[in-house]
């Protein structure tokens, strides 16, 4: 059975990450549904990035929490990626995009297509310090409500997540984030993220978190807030917050047997960023349903050969 094929940052393979470009290719390849980054812009207007700088991504640089919308709009977002954008997908500053120009673009589409809204957060590191210590007081979900509020501008309803022919689901690496919106969203729109990453350990060899964890995160690169968070998405899914599972393609070799189990129990499962065939096949063989990749057109026809 095919699985459903979400383009990563839409076609990001093709045009430039997050671009008009990259998810009106998105809708032209047949991807069942795309992805995106939400950012909160100093004017708190939900822009699509993943970083929390402009840097990599665009003509300009600095912090995207400090750039308006305007000033973000005068930034060339799409020729770092050296690919001619045609003039029917819109001219270069009009690659920028915000949720509410998603949205136009995936109503047009002309058929049901899938929404998955990443939530991302700029905070500086000694917040994040405080937050992994247990300082909820820092805690801010404006970025969450905000989205919620746009959705039901355009008539989003919880009970089934559509807005018109846009079918929209949420994720997180930040289990509160997952928490926050289980008050108002039911669990199968909800998607844990996480991930598993080999990282060093204090005598320069690697290993997983999971060791690292187990031999009390010693190391120069072993976050230990990192830790914590892969195992509250786990325990998300386990107790049935979060309906979707969204392990990362590192996570999925390393704990097959957790992946099929949960597959078995009907829990949705969404792998990213699958690319190559071979990782494709070997989700299937675990009992995914859901594949993230940013060449959509190529790994359908990848599996269909």
């Amino acid at each position: 059975m095919m699985p459903l094929i979400y383009a990563h940052r839409g076609s990001s393979a093709r045009y430039a990450e997050h671009t008009r470009a990259a998810y009106l290719q998105a809708i032209a390849d047949g991807a069942d549904g795309v992805e995106c980054d939400l950012q909160l812009s100093a004017d708190g207007q939900l822009v699509l990035l993943h970083d929390e700088t402009v840097d990599r991504t665009s003509s300009g640089s600095g912090p995207l929490a400090k750039r308006t919308l305007a000033q973000l709009r005068e930034l060339d977002f799409c020729s770092w990626k050296g690919a001619a954008v045609p003039p029917e997908y819109g001219s270069v500053r009009a690659q920028l995009l915000t949720l509410e120009a998603l949205l136009d673009i995936l109503s047009g589409a002309g058929r049901r297509i899938g929404l998955a809204i990443e939530f991302k957060y700029a905070v500086p590191q000694a917040l994040r310090d405080r937050a992994a210590a247990g300082d909820r007081s820092l805690e801010d979900r404006s970025l969450e409500d905000r989205t919620l509020q746009v959705l039901r501008a355009r008539g989003w309803r919880p009970e089934d997540s559509t807005a018109g022919n846009v079918l929209v689901s949420f994720m997180s690496f930040n289990p509160d984030s997952m928490l926050h919106l289980a008050a108002s969203v039911p669990g199968r729109s909800l998607c844990a993220l996480m991930e598993d990453t080999a990282i060093k350990d204090a005598v320069g060899e690697n290993v997983s978190m999971e060791e690292a964890g187990a031999a009390g995160g010693a190391g120069d690169a072993a976050p230990p807030q990192w830790l914590s968070t892969m195992a509250a998405g786990e325990r998300l899914v386990e107790d049935g917050v979060t309906g979707l599972a969204g392990p990362g393609m590192a996570y999925v070799r390393a704990h097959p047997e957790r992946v099929r189990r949960w597959a078995d129990a009907g829990v949705g499962l969404r792998i990213w960023t699958v690319n190559d065939g071979q990782d494709a096949r070997f989700c299937l063989s675990l009992g995914v349903g859901e594949l993230t990749t940013d060449a959509p057109a190529e790994l359908r026809a990848s599996l269909t050969r």
